[in-house]
């Protein structure tokens, strides 16, 4: 996973947490197409296969960038943190 990068200003943040797969990425792919150009999604997520999930759906698009994923712990679990800049239309 890519470090933490605070100079990434997020524009919406989207929270699935508890929610598991597909739906971490069903929700990031409906956030995304509100966001504007160069605006910065970050989602919340506790499904472990979002990692791959989400870096494999960014892979295929050229109008999103994965910019970074990082982890956390909040009350023992595990919070993966994703953050998706929309670079075209």
């Amino acid at each position: 996973m890519a470090t933490n990068n605070d100079e990434l200003a997020v524009a919406k943040t989207l929270d699935v947490t508890g929610a598991s797969c597909p739906m971490p990425v069903v929700k990031t792919k409906q956030a995304v197409d509100d966001l504007a150009v160069g605006e910065v999604l970050e989602v919340l997520a506790t499904d472990a296969g979002s990692v791959s999930d989400i870096a494999g759906w960014a892979s295929t698009l050229d109008s999103v960038v994965l910019r970074e994923q990082t982890e956390s712990e909040d009350d023992g679990t595990t919070v993966y943190h994703h953050r998706i800049e929309r670079v075209d239309a």
